[in-house]
């Protein structure tokens, strides 16, 4: 038998030094490609050299947030990925294949300006067009000012183009009566036209609080706010009411009060306050129940701050007059944190949070959110960490 001569030491050492060599190939190769990874979830867009290089760095650092940060600068982020993000926001189908509008550009330009996120249902705001930007003015009553800037492809993500105004200095509404994008031209198109203005707080719970008529169904809420437009009794079936109707209709009828001053006139094409005036809209079909409720003023009650809802995380004042204090009592949830999350989970990761590691995620990036005055550039760039290695 033949015994193997040993490897001289010197051989050894120049086979480890390989071997370290390819694995620090490997781990850097690594942290560019999570680089990668990050910047095109972020932007749909290749990085540069340079911010690649940068990107790599902080990885390499321990701070791929950091990284991410650095993706949020390229002008595709608000271009794309955040009017994308903003857009089904503003229309009934919750497309992104709609025009730019006030809805939609006010969105951007808050994330931009890292204006705290939780204003967006109750602040005096309104992004528009600078006159660098368009020559056609902003008007209460068209959408020509957002077409205009669409059409000449205007860069968002400049703040020298896409400028930060007030709803009462350009429309006929007084700071009182702003309540962020749900009274802007876009959403109340959308959904204070028509109807009977339910469809209002409808779509402001299913955007921004990710909860739908079905998901706040609650028979214990007290129905004295249910108005005189819904039947209490159904094919002649008041059990049917009880068990179904009223799951809904309490609460939701309860909020509804807050946009009684409001209405999108479809003649006009704009926005109609009526302040101390109930819309027409709130008396119809009174004879269907007239003892239901008849809605007088503008006050709101929130009767899902109990019960099946509680775990929303109300901190409001639970009833007020009026959508700006509406829409404060939704924004200072936690449940309106959590939404804004999931919702960027759902366009950086291209996927809904699915199992424990993701809903873990979700419940962290909501802490940094709220901690950073609910920032969302802040949600964006967690997020995008999180998904760095799906």
């Amino acid at each position: 038998m033949t015994r193997s001569r040993p490897r001289p030491r010197s051989l050894l050492r120049g086979t480890l030094a390989v071997c370290l060599c390819l694995i620090l190939a490997d781990a850097k190769a690594g942290s560019t490609e999570q680089a990668r990874r990050i910047h095109d979830r972020l932007t749909g867009v290749p990085p540069t050299a340079e911010t690649l290089a940068g990107m790599t760095a902080q990885i390499d650092a321990g701070d791929a947030t950091a990284a991410a940060f650095i993706a949020l600068t390229n002008p595709a982020f608000y271009n794309t990925t955040v009017r994308e993000f903003a857009t089904p926001f503003s229309n009934r189908d919750r497309s992104i294949y709609t025009d730019l509008n006030d809805t939609t550009a006010t969105i951007v330009g808050m994330v931009r300006d890292a204006v705290p996120f939780d204003r967006v249902l109750f602040e005096d705001i309104v992004y528009i067009g600078s006159n660098a930007a368009t020559n056609v003015a902003f008007a209460a009553n068209d959408n020509a000012h957002y077409l205009d800037l669409q059409s000449e492809g205007v860069d968002l993500s400049d703040p020298g183009m896409l400028v930060q105004s007030t709803q009462s200095a350009l429309t006929d509404l007084d700071a009182a009566a702003t309540a962020g994008v749900m009274t802007s031209r876009g959403f109340s198109e959308a959904f204070l036209v028509a109807g009977t203005n339910r469809a209002a707080v409808r779509f402001a719970m299913l955007n921004f609080m990710c909860l739908d008529q079905e998901d706040l169904r609650d028979v214990t809420a007290w129905p004295d706010r249910i108005r005189q437009d819904v039947t209490r009794s159904p094919g002649g079936d008041s059990a049917i009411f009880l068990n179904d109707c009223l799951a809904c209709h309490a609460g939701l009828d309860g909020l509804a009060g807050a946009f009684a001053y409001y209405d999108f006139d479809p003649d006009l094409t704009q926005l109609v306050y009526t302040n101390g005036n109930v819309q027409p809209k709130y008396l119809r079909d009174a004879g269907v129940f007239r003892n239901g409720f008849r809605t007088l003023g503008d006050s709101w009650v929130n009767y899902w701050r109990t019960g099946p809802n509680s775990h929303i995380g109300w901190s409001g004042m639970g009833s007020g007059t009026g959508a700006k204090s509406l829409g404060q009592e939704l924004a200072q949830t936690r449940r309106f944190a959590e939404c804004q999350v999931q919702r960027v989970f759902e366009k950086v990761c291209h996927r809904t949070p699915n199992g424990t590691a993701d809903v873990n995620a979700v419940q962290t990036i909501a802490n940094a959110f709220e901690a950073d005055n609910r920032n969302m550039q802040t949600a964006f760039a967690h997020v995008a960490v999180h998904c760095m290695g799906d």
